[in-house]
């Protein structure tokens, strides 16, 4: 089986100054939370080392995220265009907009499209001034990214936020109905409001859930796997959040979950190839 991990951050250029790579104390404590050692690759900050456990994890092709953020760092698009250019075909670019400024996020939305970014990237709570995801200010981007048809990763789970606010799933419910168009991904899966962001998804036909590391072993993780197993299976993303869990390790576990071998399959390679309309 084929394997798209939807969310890797790799120990390249801008990479290395955010708060993954800086704070590699706390993210390996995370990680061993979670009950699993951190990568090597992660902690030696090494590129052949992160595509070695790629390999021996099956997992052939990995989605770069880039970042926008003020209190977790940024990494430029470019740096992300260059990665993915370098390891040709393997590696899928995501670009990140800056929330703040609407008029330079429409050009750099269609710069991005022009380059051969795939999809985009949001996280409003992480910006200067933080921002709920349903801020209006955030609206003219999204309709720009809807009449564009291109998905959008907001960062809605774990610490997007100054505060457990940023989390709160009403905000990204109402930004689902108001732009129905708009294929949304949650990345982190909205934790810890698995019950409220499960409803949600039931309702609103474009959300698309990405638990990621935060799916394991934590309060919730018996719910994400029975919708996967279920009624959500063709709208759950697989992903690692590398460097946060090891991208081999991580992949030979969540194989070993309660979910039947062709619901897996959407899970961990058609919903993404679908979504990002690649190979």
């Amino acid at each position: 089986m084929k394997i798209i991990d939807f969310r890797i951050r790799p120990p390249f250029k801008d990479f290395l100054g955010t708060a993954m790579y800086a704070g590699a104390e706390r993210r390996d404590r995370m990680t061993r939370s979670i009950g699993f050692t951190p990568s090597l690759a992660a902690q030696e900050r090494s590129i052949d080392l992160l595509i070695q456990e790629m390999d021996q994890a099956g997992v052939t092709h990995g989605v770069v995220v880039g970042r926008e953020s003020g209190s977790l760092g940024s990494v430029d698009n470019a740096v992300v265009k260059e990665f993915c250019d370098t390891h040709s075909g393997r590696f899928i670019p995501v670009a990140s907009i800056d929330p703040t400024d609407r008029r330079k996020a429409a050009t750099a939305i269609d710069t991005a499209i022009a380059a051969g970014f795939k999809a985009f990237n949001i996280e409003p709570g992480g910006a200067t001034v933080p921002m709920h995801t349903d801020d209006r200010r955030l609206y003219p981007i999204y309709a720009h990214l809807e009449d564009r048809g291109l998905p959008l990763i907001i960062m809605t789970g774990g610490n997007a936020g100054p505060d457990i606010s940023f989390t709160s799933p009403e905000h990204l419910d109402r930004v689902l109905a108001d732009f129905p168009a708009l294929r949304i991904v949650s990345s982190h899966g909205n934790w810890p409001w698995v019950h409220q962001i499960l409803h949600i998804a039931f309702r609103r036909p474009n959300l698309y859930l990405s638990p990621d590391y935060l799916l394991a072993n934590l309060p919730g993780m018996d719910d994400y796997v029975r919708a996967a197993d279920g009624w959500l299976a063709d709208r759950i993303l697989y992903a690692s959040a590398f460097p946060f869990a090891p991208v081999h390790d991580y992949a030979k576990w969540f194989q070993k979950l309660p979910i039947k071998p062709e619901n897996l399959e959407m899970i961990m390679w058609r919903n993404a190839r679908d979504l990002l309309k690649i190979l």
